[in-house]
């Protein structure tokens, strides 16, 4: 997927006080005060930020195709970031990046963060940094509404879990819960829509992107259960940059109220409450 060069929409922020397609806006901070970061001079230079992002993860980073209003949790977490930059949402460049090219991304400088279900882990650390984690999830269960027979990941024995083909969540499955019955596609919503019509008991695979179909749908689906393992979403940026992440960190850490609303606005509408996680200023 090709990242659409220019296009902000879905964005949170605007130098007028708009609001975006979640109802938010945030004020953009004028006379950024940030030394030594790299990063930020070329921002504060060219007046833009670029920022990858997913584009088909519903609730967290979606575009429309129909519209082009890109919408999420992610997607507002990372325009909080550029207006606390000093960036205006008219001003973000939002870049689809794949998974497998987040590194390369920002260390060739085709964007200057990224923000999109991109969990930090030590290996990661040695080719970028990062900001947060703005969002603590693992792998959870998404069931039908009705349903009162799965209440956790305790509940699996004999019952149909779908999750995507070669993910490492249905490795999980097969591996950790033998008497659960698993069930592949090549793409999540294929799973849901298995989910939907009956066919399967249940989708896993992270809670956040489960929360985000539960918040398109929350009169059919609902998120059971706590997470059984543990992902920590950072905000991806260049290494060595530790000004920046520093400064995002700080941005973060104050900005609770800010993280709340966020949160509340997108994946929140599932029904679900999540608290911001705390910081790791390693």
């Amino acid at each position: 997927m090709t990242g659409c060069g220019g296009d902000t929409s879905g964005g949170g922020s605007t130098d007028g006080g708009g609001k975006d397609a979640a109802g938010l806006s945030f004020d953009v901070a004028k006379d950024v005060a940030l030394t030594g970061s790299p990063t930020f001079d070329k921002i504060k230079s060219s007046g833009a930020i670029r920022i990858g992002v997913k584009e088909d993860q519903p609730g967290l980073g979606y575009l429309n195709a129909a519209t082009g209003v890109r919408s999420g949790f992610d997607i507002e977490i990372a325009t909080w970031m550029a207006a606390s930059l000093g960036v205006p949402a008219d001003k973000i460049d939002f870049k689809a990046i794949p998974s497998a090219n987040r590194e390369s991304a920002l260390a060739n400088g085709d964007v200057d963060l990224y923000v999109g279900t991109y969990s930090i882990t030590d290996k990661r650390k040695k080719l970028v940094d990062f900001a947060g984690p703005y969002f603590v999830t693992g792998q959870g269960l998404l069931v039908a509404k009705d349903n009162t027979d799965i209440k956790s990941e305790k509940d699996l024995d004999g019952k149909k879990v779908c999750s995507a083909t070669g993910s490492t969540p249905i490795q999980n499955i097969r591996d950790n819960f033998p008497k659960a019955i698993p069930v592949e596609f090549d793409i999540y919503s294929k799973c849901v829509d298995a989910l939907k019509s009956g066919t399967v008991d249940a989708v896993t695979t992270d809670q956040a992107i489960l929360l985000g179909f539960a918040s398109q749908e929350p009169d059919k689906l609902k998120v059971v259960g706590e997470p059984f393992t543990t992902e920590n979403y950072g905000i991806g940026l260049p290494l060595g940059d530790t000004a920046l992440r520093t400064f995002l960190n700080t941005t973060l850490t104050d900005g609770n109220a800010t993280w709340t609303k966020i949160f509340d606005a997108t994946l929140g509408k599932s029904g679900t409450k999540v608290e911001q996680p705390k910081v790791d200023q390693y």
